[in-house]
């Protein structure tokens, strides 16, 4: 591993993952809530994949001993980046972070309170690459405004009975390759193409600081350049939602 200051951070990294073999940077800001961050680690860990990526964790100085400790943890595994903000910067600045680490790479912002499965990124990919002007990909979430499923714009649990896994799949195969246009990506898992992020520039931290509503920010700049802003209608990531901001 290495050490570096990096924007207020310090870095360590692996040294087995290299620019030329990794396709995409997941990062995900953590900074609270050990058990909903333990679970979204575990699935990125076990959801198989034939894109290669790197895990970017950015530890927002957490007040919690027990949540450093585990990210401190993770930062000697392949393709596993821990970066460690000296001081609260806020999801915002964490995610610029993040977002600036590998200049050549797309990214994927995944809220620390989310779980995914199966082979979802390679279908977030395959969406974002349908398509040149497609700058961001959203998938469906049962805790995600606009992205909301069974109901439009409501916080729901999942089907009962019915695991992520199992209702993931169920997205793959009924909405396979379908793809909708909508006004904004959401911040629970966004994927962003570089050609865009280098067109359109980094979240507004300045205004947005802490959090919320970047992401409509962001998704706004990249309309008006000519970027769509995407529906990835076969999948789905399950979004507890809470854990960032209260109500």
């Amino acid at each position: 591993r290495m050490a570096h200051a990096h924007g207020g951070g310090v870095l360590r990294t692996s040294m087995n993952a290299t620019s030329e073999t990794i396709a995409i940077d997941v990062i995900v800001p953590v900074y609270r809530g050990l058990g909903p961050t333990r679970r979204c680690i575990q699935s990125l860990r076990s959801a198989s994949q034939a894109t290669p990526y790197e895990l970017v964790l950015v530890n927002d100085c957490s007040p919690e001993p027990d949540l450093e400790d585990y990210l401190a943890s993770l930062g000697g595994l392949p393709h596993v980046t821990v970066l460690e903000n000296k001081h609260n910067l806020g999801f915002v600045a964490s995610a610029n972070l993040g977002m600036s680490m590998h200049p050549g790479r797309d990214v994927v912002l995944l809220n620390s309170d989310t779980e995914v499965a199966n082979d979802w990124l390679d279908r977030l990919r395959a969406c974002a690459l349908s398509r040149r002007e497609i700058g961001t990909v959203t998938p469906f979430s049962n805790n995600a405004t606009i992205c909301s499923y069974p109901d439009f714009c409501r916080e729901s649990e999942l089907p009962h009975g019915v695991g992520l896994g199992d209702l993931d799949r169920i997205f793959r195969r009924v909405n396979a390759g379908r793809v909708i246009e909508i006004p904004t990506a959401i911040g629970f898992c966004m994927y962003i193409k570089r050609a865009c992020l280098d067109e359109v520039g980094l979240f507004d931290a300045e205004r947005f600081g802490k959090g919320y509503g970047e992401e409509n920010d962001f998704s706004m700049r990249a309309a008006e350049k000519g970027w769509s802003n995407v529906l990835c209608a076969d999948t789905f990531v399950f979004h507890q939602g809470g854990a960032s901001f209260q109500a």
